[in-house]
Order: C-alpha cells, then structure tokens, then sequence
C-alpha cells in the first residue's frame, strides 16, 4: 500500500513540473506596434515620407520585425509598397497631393504576428493645391461579407475631410457589382435604412462629395441576407 502511495505522489510531481514548462515554453505574438507619425488625418505631409512607430514587445524575447502596408485605399486592394525590417521606422517617396492609408504589424522569429494596428491616412503635399479631396469612406456597418438575418437594415459608413469642408454623400446599392443604382444622392446622413429581399447578395459604396466639388468614390462593400 505504502509503495502504491508513493509511486502516486511521484507521478503528480511530474505531471505538475511538465504543465509548468509547457506554459513558459508556449510563444506569444508580439504586442501590436503603436504608430507616431504620420498621425491619423494629417495634412500636406512631404511626399518624402518618415515613417515612424513605437517598438513592440514580445514576452518571449523572440526577434521582432515589422510588416508595414501603405495603400491608395483603406481597402488596400491597391496597395502601393509592401516593406518588412527590424528597424521601427522607414522612408519612402510616395506621388504628390495623393492621399494614402497605412498600417503596421510585428512578427516574432517564431512566425507568429500581432493583429495590424488601426489604419492610419494622410495627404501629401502637392503644388499651388486649393482642394483636397475627401479621404475614402470607411465602412461601419454591416461588417464585410457578413449575413443579416433582417430585410430592414440600416447601412452606415463614416468619411473625413483633411480640409474640414462639408461632406454629402451618393449611396449605391444593388444585387450587382459593382452597383450602377443611386439609391440616394446629396445626403449628409452617414446612414440611411434599406428595404432589402430574403436571399440576396448585396454589393453597396458610398461617394464622399465635398462643398468644393472634389468627390472621392469608395470601395465596394458586399453582404448577403437569409
């Protein structure tokens, strides 16, 4: 009995010390990287860009490097440089009076990666420029590809202006893609409310028009109904 005992209390030491390395061996992503500059929104930044960010961390002490995506669209389906290094900071040459959409990710010697931090847009500066145009519509509800359970929907969207000027707003939407229909024209409402059919795919953007007569077409957005 006694020896039963003991071969009992031994086991349990070992399963408790090997729990205890697998939690410290077990590897973390790197924390997601802070952005400092260009900051969000900014106007008439050099078309010699600094790119600057504040370091990651990683638990482990695995190696970092960063990933950084800069795009013509906040969709960044037209993405324009794709750089990956050590350092927390790059430089690039990108098109004058042109507004671009970044953002950053840290991966660890181990491959695995932080989420991509918010995405951050600006203007570079151009020559004798009087208007800049909107900044791409950004999406806020429904969420990409998703599926409404509902016919009775409101669509919402959000849009800037690096000048502040007054924004309306062109609402497409239609069962193609991508959409031809204006579903509404001139509004200065970032949400509207559709009236939608059971088991269609929808395809919808959104056209930012300032008071100054610069326009910038959004990307288009899909989502389906049961």
């Amino acid at each position: 009995m006694k020896n039963f005992i003991y071969l009992s209390i031994i086991s349990i030491l070992f399963i408790s010390c090997g729990d205890d390395s697998d939690s410290e061996d077990k590897n973390a992503a790197p924390t997601v990287p802070v952005i400092t500059s260009p900051v969000d929104n900014e106007l008439c930044v050099n078309n010699a860009v600094d790119f600057e960010w504040e370091e990651s961390t990683d638990k482990n002490n695995d190696d970092i490097t960063y990933l950084i995506e800069i795009a013509k669209d906040n969709q960044f389906t037209q993405i324009v440089t794709i750089e990956e290094g050590a350092f927390n900071s790059l430089n690039g040459e990108l098109e004058k009076n042109t507004a671009y959409y970044w953002r950053i990710k840290a991966k660890d010697s181990q491959g695995l990666s932080s989420d991509y931090t918010s995405v951050y847009k600006f203007y570079t500066a151009g020559e004798a420029v009087v208007n800049h145009l909107p900044f791409s519509p950004e999406l806020l509800t429904p969420t990409l590809n998703s599926v409404l359970t509902t016919t009775d929907y409101t669509l919402k969207w959000n849009a800037t202006d690096a000048d502040s000027d007054i924004l309306s707003y062109d609402v497409y939407l239609g069962t193609v893609n991508p959409p031809t229909s204006a579903i509404t024209t001139n509004t200065s409402a970032t949400s509207l409310n559709v009236k939608l059919e059971s088991a269609k795919e929808y395809y919808w953007k959104v056209v930012a028009k300032d008071n100054k007569g610069g326009e910038t077409i959004g990307q288009v957005w899909k989502f389906k109904t049961n």
